[in-house]
Formats: C-alpha cells, structure tokens, sequence
C-alpha cells in the first residue's frame, strides 16, 4: 500500500514510518522543510513537501496514495481545518484516513489524586475542558463513513520507549532545577500508557483490518506519577517529594502543570483488542524500566526543551 504520514518526522510518526516500511508499504512522508525532506530521505521515506497550516499545498498528495495517516497535531482550530479539508477531498474515494488524537481528551483534573474511571473505546465521557474540541475532529472524522471513506481515529495513551518521553524528561527536570524528583499532590494520578512501538503496530494493524467509523485506543499499563518519581530518585540517588500546583508551575510551566501533573487519565483497549488482534508485547510492559533509561540523566544536564503539545502525554 502507499501511504502518506503527516507528521513522520515525529516521536510517534517515525516508529509509525518504520514499522510500515517493515511491514513492505511504500511511505510518503509530509515535510515543511529541506531539512524534513532529508530527514525523511535517511529513513527511507519519500518526502512531499507541504504544510497543515496552508492546507492547499496538501491535498494534491492524497491523490497519490490509498491511505493517509494524520499524526501532527495543531492547535484545536487549526487541527479540526485540515482534517475536514482532507475528508472532504477524499470523500467517495473508498481510501483510508486515520485521525490521530490522545487520551488527554479523557483526562480529569483529580490535583494529583487516582481516579476509578477508567474509558474504553466507546464508553461515554466528559471530554477535559482544556481540550475537548478535539472530540468535535474525532466525531467528524468518524461520520465519514457514511461518506465513502474508510475513516477511523486512534487515541493514544502516554507513549514511552527507546528513551524518548516527556514526562520522564520532565522528572529529571524538576531534580536538576530543585534537586529533588517532583511530583504535584499525593502523586497518585497517572495517565494510562503503551511502548511506542506497540503503538505503531496498532496503526499497521488498523490500516489492515480497522473498521470503518471505529475508534482504537491502545494501553499496556498503568503507573502513578509518585512511583516514577520515586524509582528516578532512588536512580540519581536524590530525594522525592511532592509540591503544589503553585510549585508545580515554577519548576515546569503551568501548561505542564495542568495538563500533565495535574490530571489522571486512565484508559482500556477492548475494542482494539477485538477487532484488531492488537496486545502489546510481553517485554514492553513496564515504564518503571524505561524511566531509568541512562539517556534522560544525560540530557538532564542539558536542560529542558520548550513543552510540546505534541510530546504530551495522550495529546
């Protein structure tokens, strides 16, 4: 199959990419410069150069492929634009669109408590006020079915795996500003998660098999915030602790704060799991092996990158 990937460059889009190739797709990959284009070259993905954000100079590639797999998020507005403007070129033609959102949708702010609520695929709920219009983007996408599209949206959790995370980056972070691995309130939220890796093979799976109209999330596991912080501290041999909101917010940002330390967002995958064949594999469970990849005290020293919508978690 030829497929087109916007967002290939990316933490997700790059595993996507590859496991696609793997899986013998020839892979089209959308690139905003020279330097995405050869990016995407190395990885042995032919580049198309066009933006999101000037929508024109992407549809005229979409005819050149059977299926197209959106990954690179942009603000809500922005988001829901391009994604209508390519159902609507594509309406009628029987090819495949995949709409990536993320489970920040269904998250709740709990201040650093657990909640019991648990979503799977289908299960009402109410969208996070930070960030629901991007139900009103799943909904659309999901309506064309009935309008001769093969359209289907994927959820993901947190992602973690070959020592790329946000979050991680995040704890360390706190230790090198505070010398201490922070966390807000009791610690005991989280967002539900998945090995990146087992998250690309989801989309190759639904490219395969996905039902029309459905939505897929994926999750291999749940870890608190409090129990990460703890197992990075004992690794830097440094204490943990929890802080405010108020703290919370000086030692990352407040977006970071309300948005990821703030909240839990906890998910389950039985329709992927039915529909799909997709289970994660047995050695890409458990985060608390990923949170002391050597790679994040090494970059701690470097400082913290800019916050990302795009590299938070369940975005």
């Amino acid at each position: 199959m030829k497929l087109l990937i916007c967002g290939a460059t990316g933490y997700l889009g790059t595993h996507i990419a590859k496991e696609a190739l793997a899986c013998g797709h020839q892979v089209l990959g959308l690139a905003r410069s020279e330097a995405s284009a050869d990016k995407l070259r190395g990885a042995g993905i032919e580049p198309v150069r066009g933006d999101l954000k000037d929508i024109a100079s992407v549809l005229p590639h979409l005819d050149r492929v059977e299926a197209v797999i959106s990954i690179a998020q942009l603000m809500l507005d922005e988001e829901y634009a391009a994604a209508k403007a390519m159902l609507e070129h594509l309406e009628g033609s029987g090819k495949t669109f995949i709409f990536t959102s993320g489970t920040g949708l269904i998250s709740q702010k709990t201040d650093g408590n657990w909640s019991e609520d648990s979503f799977a695929e289908d299960d009402p709920f109410v969208p996070s006020k930070y960030i629901g219009a991007r139900l009103d983007t799943e909904n659309m996408v999901r309506a064309f079915k009935d309008r001769g599209l093969r359209a289907m949206v994927m959820r993901p959790p947190l992602m973690w795996g070959n020592g790329q995370n946000k979050v991680i980056e995040d704890f360390y972070a706190s230790a090198a500003k505070t010398g201490a691995v922070c966390y807000l309130g009791a610690g005991l939220n989280l967002y539900s998660n998945v090995h990146v890796e087992d998250m690309a093979h989801a989309f190759m799976l639904a490219l395969e098999k996905g039902v029309s109209g459905a939505l897929y999330h994926c999750v291999s596991g749940e870890q608190n915030y409090r129990t990460m912080a703890e197992t990075i501290a004992r690794h830097l041999g440094v204490p943990a602790r929890s802080v405010s909101f108020a703290e919370a917010a000086e030692i990352w940002d407040k977006f970071t704060a309300l948005i990821t330390f703030s909240v839990c967002s906890r998910s389950r995958s039985p329709r992927a799991r039915r529909e799909l064949g997709w289970a994660p594999h047995p050695d890409k469970l458990d985060i608390l092996q990923e949170v002391v990849n050597p790679v994040f005290k090494e970059r701690m020293s470097a400082g913290r990158s800019a916050p990302s919508a795009s590299a938070r978690p369940g975005a």
